[in-house]
């Protein structure tokens, strides 16, 4: 994605591309070439009884690794907790979270409102303000770019309203670092019938593909019975890790076409309500 020749790939596909792994002057080389940080958001919850329990920190990581890899850039820790403990959580929320607390070995009153120290409201709003915390971390790291990789899909809603306060910051939007948050699914919706699910075919064969240690499709009962905790089109049972690479891909793709015009275009996106638009790289000049 080279472009008036900001910016290269450094290194083969397998380059370490993970922030904590690396050493300062590693750090340095490849901030220089591409600066822009990815940061992957998830959460710690019951993905079927196949999948690791940090399904969405995984796939939100292996997503922003693909898209330094291929488009340069780095990836800073995960974050894998520290979002609403109350509510959008299958374990919490969900129709079957009796069932799935019980699996866990755990009573279900554990997850009651009134075992949390703070509101639901008041989760979120610290949830928002430790977002806008890590903006303003990579900002200071000297990043031009801060993109917020949700995985878990709730997390989305709370990512862009984390970027929209964070561009509005008179330092930031004048002088400082651009944000933008992103989520796999909804740049393929139009290609996938089953885009986007919670950990049955989409969320299952990204895990084989990027961690299939994790993952044991033999815990599932044959395919049409009902999955403990599990939504989706396409049945977990007919995963493959072809199919998570190549949707992983593809997001990837897309993601790096709206970062290579942000990088180019930073003004264009810090109008008032534009940080979140997407697409514009389609259109010429």
């Amino acid at each position: 994605m080279t472009r008036r020749g900001r910016r290269r790939i450094i290194g083969p596909m397998e380059a370490e591309v993970r922030y904590w792994l690396l050493r300062p002057a590693q750090i340095v080389e490849r901030r220089q070439a591409c600066p822009v940080a990815y940061v992957p958001l998830g959460t710690l919850e019951w993905h079927g009884p196949q999948n690791p329990v940090g399904a969405d920190t995984l796939q939100a990581e292996g997503l922003a690794v693909l898209c330094a890899r291929r488009g340069g850039g780095l990836v800073l820790p995960p974050l894998h907790y520290g979002e609403t403990r109350s509510e959008s959580l299958v374990d919490v929320t969900g129709a079957e979270h009796e069932e799935v607390a019980r699996a866990m070995g755990l009573p279900p009153e554990n997850f009651l409102p009134d075992k949390q120290p703070f509101s639901a409201t008041e989760q979120v709003l610290n949830y928002q303000r430790l977002l806008l915390h890590i903006l303003a971390e990579a900002e200071s790291l000297g990043f031009r770019l801060g993109v917020l990789v949700a995985g878990h899909y709730p997390l989305i809603d709370h990512a862009r309203a984390a970027v929209q306060l964070f561009n509005k910051r008179r330092y930031s939007k004048y002088h400082g670092m651009l944000a933008w948050a992103c989520l796999d699914y909804l740049f393929l919706e139009d290609r996938y019938p089953y885009a986007g699910d919670h950990a049955a075919g989409w969320e299952t064969s990204h895990l084989l593909a990027l961690h299939p240690e994790t993952v044991d499709l033999g815990l599932l009962p044959p395919k049409g019975g009902a999955v403990l905790g599990v939504e989706g089109r396409l049945p977990p049972q007919e995963a493959t890790a072809e199919l998570g690479r190549r949707t992983l891909e593809q997001s990837a793709e897309l993601i790096l076409k709206e970062v290579g015009h942000r990088l180019d275009n930073p003004a264009l996106y810090k109008q008032h309500g534009w940080c979140l638009r997407e697409g514009l790289w389609k259109t010429p000049g």
